[in-house]
């Protein structure tokens, strides 16, 4: 009943997830869009304050849209305000962690073969290495370091170099994948809260006193526009670590965590193509080399060739030989007080050996079938995971392509929960690609 409510919990978060997720994201892509599209406006306005100005169509009509340097003339009656899109993508996702990777760790979150956490060190292991990081950065961001945007920017890459890598000596392959997204996300919305926000609330509240705008003022709307365009070039790979449990031949890969960094490249160098392309700089380059660096990874990735398993009939067992070291029936030929009869009974007795059917449907009972059954077993799982049941050499054939996939890059069993050995993952591979 748990693992059913888990579900329903999953689904629900999962989905609100999502829905606020895209107007995140959305919004982020507009605002970035919008400060890169403005353009010097005619002298009567930058008189009133107004540094840029941008003349837009949609929906069968025409906006026009004005930025002030700092204040506008007086303060509008209704004024709206974006973080409620950060906040709840943040919270939702916490709720996802928490449903998916917490209350599932033995199956989502650890790896045994990695580090043998127990559920609770697995957890606190886990908050530490988010909070840690966000912490890290939030120190860097407000020193004297977050002010240089190329130091700033090399900086936040080595650490999150070193993030991937060591989520990876950490946490199951999957998991590794869904922390970098969770330190990418935290950041993002620790920029929100700590840093945007608090820049708005002071110039909103200058302007509701009157005051001029000081240097104070001017200096956090600095800090919160380098902080937005931050958020704007950690979305992608954002998105990307979102859907990457779609994934598995990504995580599963021996080396992820570099895979997970040259993505993180590729995604970034191609936002700022489009940043710059807002700017009115065609730079084809910032496309070109995402494209060849996506191609090699492709060619870097690509699995070893499946060796079909050979064909492996039932065979005779060996039978039993004779103090003289001839077996039975060549006694019984040898032998004038045997006849022939005797001999070919003796023949008929020997034991015939298990076929390769039953020996891998041994494996599978013993490393699938927990999960991926009618009625799971293992903990956690109220159904077989996508529906996929795998209890009979037909279901495999069924299912052999996901099979070889799953099981080739690592992906299944979860976690490894059920201690697949790499013998019988190459043989269980081996004998559903001949199925």
């Amino acid at each position: 009943m748990g693992a059913y409510l888990l579900e329903w919990l999953s689904l629900f978060f999962r989905w609100f997830h999502v829905i606020a997720g895209v107007a995140w994201i959305g919004a982020s892509f507009y605002f970035v869009w919008l400060d890169l599209s403005l353009r010097k406006p005619p002298q009567w306005k930058t008189d009133k304050g107004i540094s840029g100005d941008l003349w837009a169509v949609h929906g069968g009509g025409f906006y026009e849209i004005a930025k002030y340097k700092l204040e506008p003339e007086e303060m509008p009656k209704t004024l709206h305000w974006f973080k409620w899109e950060a906040y709840t993508t943040w919270l939702t996702g916490a709720a996802m962690m928490s449903i998916v990777y917490y209350a599932n760790a033995t199956a989502y979150l650890i790896d045994p073969s990695k580090v043998p956490f127990t559920s609770i060190g697995a957890i606190a292991t886990s908050l530490l290495f988010l909070f840690g990081s966000y912490f890290i950065y939030e120190v860097i961001v407000r020193s004297h370091l977050g002010k240089n945007a190329f130091i700033f920017s090399t900086l936040i890459f080595i650490l999150l170099v070193i993030a991937s890598w060591g989520s990876y000596q950490l946490f199951s392959d999957r998991a590794s994948f869904i922390h970098i997204g969770a330190i990418l996300g935290t950041v993002m919305v620790g920029n929100v809260f700590f840093g945007i926000m608090p820049a708005q609330r002071a110039l909103v509240d200058c302007v509701r006193r009157g005051e001029k705008p000081g240097k104070e003022v001017a200096e956090l709307a600095l800090q919160a526009k380098n902080r937005s365009l931050m958020n704007n070039y950690f979305t992608l790979p954002l998105i990307f670590t979102m859907i990457s449990n779609h994934y598995p031949m990504m995580y599963a890969h021996e080396k992820g965590w570099l895979v997970l960094v040259f993505v993180g490249i590729i995604t970034a160098t191609a936002r700022h193509y489009f940043n710059q392309k807002h700017l009115g700089h065609k730079k084809p380059r910032y496309l070109v080399i995402p494209a060849v660096l996506t191609v090699l990874l492709i060619i870097w990735m690509r699995p070893e060739p499946i060796e079909p398993a050979p064909a492996m009939p039932a065979t005779a067992s060996v039978a039993p030989t004779t103090t003289d070291g001839t077996s039975p029936a060549t006694s019984a030929i040898t032998d004038t007080n045997t006849d022939t009869t005797n001999a070919a009974m003796a023949a008929e007795a020997v034991p015939v050996s298990a076929s390769a059917d039953d020996a891998m449907m041994d494996v599978v009972h013993t490393r699938c079938s927990t999960c991926h059954a009618v009625q799971p077993t293992q903990q956690g799982f109220a159904a077989p995971p996508a529906g996929i049941i795998l209890q009979t050499p037909e279901d495999l054939k069924i299912h052999k392509a996901k099979i070889v996939t799953a099981v080739q890059t690592g992906y299944m069993p979860l976690g490894n929960i059920t201690q697949l050995t790499d013998a019988e993952r190459q043989q269980l591979v081996a004998y559903a690609s001949s199925l």
